[in-house]
């Protein structure tokens, strides 16, 4: 019988046997036990004698783990596919640029990342010469998540390519002057290079498992076939700390997401210190993500190493790495020989015995310089076992020096992250350990040179020749111009213009109803894409279940409880729905890959992301950063919005402020409509100005409302001002001509109180009030700053909220069911007196009556702060203030 210890290649293979006989007649044991009484008596067997094992006291590694060895032993590497020589040159040219970029940046103070680069390099240009599709070939190419710190060695080789010039390089980090380069990978700055924002750790990571997810989407949506695209992310083992980084593990198994691979760079070292410095953090991570459902390759040691391993017949040396924290590893890569020897090798008599058959200089390779991170062929072999596994996606655990090759002043330094220059004689060092033919006088100056082979050198031709092979330059993003989508047909819209007559409704119901008509559009309505973080019964989505189905890549494999109701859970393989469970953070990675499809697969898509507008911008505002940064587009829906709205769901529930949030991103267009065919005019015009003719790399920001209320019919003329964010409603009947008055200002579902306390200021008190929609406080306040900014240059420009109130009697009152703040933006630039009232504060758990008087935000309320803000100006007697509260109980 074949032995089963020899059909696949692996860790031990790497390992020498001192009884092969004996391994052997275990093998044979277990393959009869399997003969006789079959596979699960064999495998109850292993388990129980691992059981038995760790009782006993014996050094095994866990189930989740392997031994601290590389997976794929150097007798099972691959042929290295290319010119490994050439790569060297490469590579040397781009470390030391890299080096020189932030060293020069440093005179003006702008520092800049070396160390990260540095132990990486091997790491990303072995992807870039070998595995990184480019978009000029077949597909969208490859999407790469570059490591944020690492962003000086992108550059530096787009430099050798002739990508970047040497002038925009000397402006690292100064981009005012119009030809600089952004710190980090940063789309909206450098538009044609990057792809993706990654700085905000744990973002990176999270969002490429959601575009790997996506790209199996579209494919499977038959919107575009993906199949040849592959997602990269490059992490640092310090950044797995964020949450956000491993929180999708589990989906990218669980839908087996062959087409991603995440790279993580193991140099043990965060920011400030050791990642895990008394344990060990590559061993946490293989089993986090063996445990999730990954494929793991580690490659952690350098070839030096493999003779180490063969004369390790006791195992002495694994049980050493199995038990020697990552602090002390490090601290071992900056000290001497002697120290290496006392402290590693003295552990034990038959570690003391090995040591003695190597020499000082094989010791220093290994501990100073010998990690996978830093050989090709090692990296090669890990690639390449990444993209030929199939059935989940592949995390590589790269082990490396932090700071390689910048000399002892760098390597494996704590407070490396924070070092930004190089001396001239450390790059003089630099230059013979890399053998770069720089001479001494380029360094007259003062200053380090930036060095370059040449346009037509043997490098530069080899490194474009491997870039044309794999379909053109990399990073880079499409800057064509999508084609414009057409605009989906009247009716849709029509049908909220008409209002709801007596029947009510509430604005979430408007929306999800325009929407689910638009994704009914011949030519348009494939390219929506609803995304919903569970709850979808609540936002009154259940409609879309059976008719655009939920996105599984298994579709059902079941009978839904529910199959015989109208609108039961349905599940498919091309259905439209994503649906992501209870994940704000998941479902807001769905919406940038789908936002940013336009440029990332030249497939123009339109998301909407509808979630309980508290846990939108408030859980995860930095990932709306991260859209903006990413040039998306689509609709971003905060339901159930305002802070009286779900009063019964208490005070986590109380959104006040997530307009003032979004108010803080250029990007954000943020609208509060008040009724239904305002929501369809917003729509309309958003859908315009995203993908019309003139796209605008720009997001809508929606506040919609699940109170049920009558729903006018649109007046005439008002589309002008609900775009821009302010009309007239209702304009209140005098009862005498000389009746003092006031305009009410009001956004979302507050202009049903503000029309309530229209007829009681009338009513009662003898008092006019005209009703205003202000249906976009953020977009009112941006025309305002545009006109502030135009006087700067000398011209005339008056805002339109100016505009839209001059000549209206009397003082202005704002009121919203948001936080005073919201509508304060604008008051600098009304002339009437202003004042507002609003939600600031706790919320609390109440019916919405109780909570809008404890806010001070009814109706009632509402007329007492009118009479109050008359009795100031003298149009109403001061009594008629404490004669109000006290009818009202107040």
């Amino acid at each position: 019988m074949t032995d089963p210890v020899g059909k696949l290649p692996s860790e031990l293979d790497q390992l020498p046997d001192r009884d092969p006989e004996e391994t052997a007649e275990w093998a044979a044991s277990l393959d009869a036990v399997t003969q006789a009484a079959g596979p699960h008596r064999a495998a109850y067997l292993m388990r129980r004698s691992l059981q038995h094992a760790e009782g006993a006291g014996l050094a095994l590694p866990k189930l989740l783990e392997t031994d601290y060895v590389n997976s794929i032993p150097t007798s099972a590497e691959p042929a290295f596919d290319g010119d490994l020589e050439m790569e060297s040159r490469i590579t040397a040219w781009n470390r030391w640029n890299a080096a020189a970029m932030v060293t020069r940046g440093s005179r003006f103070g702008v520092g800049g990342h070396i160390a990260t680069f540095a132990s990486a390099a091997w790491l990303y240009e072995t992807g870039f010469n070998h595995f990184f599709r480019g978009k000029e070939g077949d597909g969208s190419g490859d999407q790469l998540y570059i490591q944020g710190h690492a962003s000086p060695g992108i550059y530096a080789r787009a430099f050798l390519d002739g990508r970047i010039s040497e002038r925009q390089l000397d402006n690292f980090r100064q981009e005012s002057g119009g030809d600089g380069l952004p710190s980090y990978p940063h789309p909206r700055r450098l538009p044609w290079l990057w792809e993706f924002p990654t700085v905000s750790m744990g973002l990176g990571p999270l969002s490429a498992i959601y575009q790997a997810r996506f790209n199996r989407y579209l494919t499977n949506r038959s919107i575009k076939d993906t199949s040849n695209s592959h997602v990269w992310a490059f992490l640092g083992d310090g950044e797995m700390d964020e949450p956000e980084s491993t929180a999708a593990l589990a989906l990218a198994a669980r839908e087996q997401l062959d087409n991603l691979t995440f790279v993580i760079n193991c140099n043990l070292q965060r920011l400030d210190g050791p990642v895990r410095a008394n344990f060990r953090v590559v061993q946490e991570l293989e089993a986090q993500f063996r445990g999730a459902g990954w494929n793991v390759v580690k490659t952690l040691w350098g070839n030096a190493w493999d003779e180490l391993f063969q004369l390790d017949t006791q195992g002495a040396l694994l049980r050493r790495l199995r038990e020697v924290p990552d602090a002390q590893f490090q601290t071992y890569a900056t000290r001497d020989v002697a120290y290496i020897r006392e402290h590693f090798f003295g552990a034990e008599p038959a570690l003391a015995e090995l040591a003695k058959l190597l020499t000082d200089a094989k010791i220093a390779e290994c501990f100073y310089t010998s990690r996978g991170g830093h050989e090709a062929r090692k990296v090669y072999a890990a690639y390449r076992a990444a993209v030929e596994h199939k059935g989940a996606p592949t995390v590589i655990l790269a082990q490396t020096v932090k700071g390689y090759t910048l000399g002892k002043g760098f390597e494996s330094k704590n407070a490396n992250h924070q070092m930004k220059k190089l001396s001239i004689d450390e790059f003089k060092g630099m230059r013979e350990l890399l053998g770069l033919p720089i001479p001494d006088s380029a360094f007259e100056d003062g200053l380090v040179p930036y060095g370059h082979p040449g346009a037509d050198s043997p490098e530069v031709r080899y490194l474009q020749e491997r870039r044309a092979a794999l379909g053109g330059p990399a990073p880079a993003r499409r800057m064509h111009a999508s084609a414009p989508l057409p605009q989906p047909e009247e009716r849709a819209f029509k049908a909220l213009y008409k209002g709801s007559g007596k029947q009510e409704m509430a604005t979430t119901m408007a929306f999800v109803r325009l929407v689910k008509d638009l994704m009914r559009d011949k030519e348009t309505g494939k390219r929506w894409v609803p995304i919903v973080p569970d709850e979808a019964r609540t936002f009154g989505m259940e409609s879309l279940f059976p008719s655009a189905g939920i996105y599984s890549p298994l579709g059902q494999t079941y009978e839904p409880v529910d199959r015989d109701q109208l609108m039961y859970y349905k599940e498919a393989k091309d259905g439209q729905i994503l649906n992501e469970g209870i994940t704000e953070a998941g479902a807001m990675a769905d919406f940038i890959a789908a936002a940013t499809s336009y440029a990332t697969h030249g497939e123009t898509m339109i998301p909407f992301y509808i979630f309980y507008s508290m846990f939108g911008w408030q859980r995860t505002g930095d990932q709306m950063w991260q859209l903006a940064d990413q040039l998306g587009k689509g609709f971003i829906v905060g339901a159930t919005a305002g802070r009286t709205t779900l009063t019964g769901e208490g005070l986590q529930h109380a959104d006040g402020h997530s307009h003032l949030i979004a108010a803080t991103n250029p990007a954000s267009l943020n609208y509060d409509p008040a009724f239904a065919y305002e929501v369809a005019v917003i729509v309309k015009d958003g859908l315009r100005r995203m993908y019309g003719p003139d796209a605008e790399d720009v997001f809508y920001y929606l506040t919609v409302y699940n109170e049920p209320k009558p729903q006018p019919a649109m007046p005439e003329g008002v589309e002008e001002g609900i775009v821009k964010g302010l009309y007239r409603f209702k304009e209140g009947t005098p009862a005498k001509a000389d009746a003092p008055r006031l305009q009410l200002l009001a956004s979302g579902t507050a202009i049903h109180w503000a029309l309530e306390a229209q007829d009681l200021l009338a009513a009662d008190w003898g008092v006019t009030a005209d009703v205003w929609s202000a249906t976009s406080w953020g977009e009112l306040r941006r025309d305002a700053l545009e006109a502030d900014e135009a006087l700067l240059r000398g011209e005339v420009q008056v805002p339109y909220v100016t505009q839209a109130l001059s000549g209206a009697p009397g003082p202005v009152l704002a009121v919203s069911d948001w936080m005073r703040q919201v509508p304060d933006q604008i008051s600098q630039w009304v002339e009437q007196d202003w004042s507002s009232l609003g939600t600031d504060g706790f919320g609390l758990s109440d019916t919405r009556e109780a909570a809008r008087r404890h806010f001070g935000v009814d109706a009632q309320s509402i007329v007492v702060a009118s009479l109050a803000q008359l009795a100031k100006r003298g149009e109403v007697p001061a009594s008629a203030v404490k004669e109000a509260r006290e009818r009202y109980g107040l």
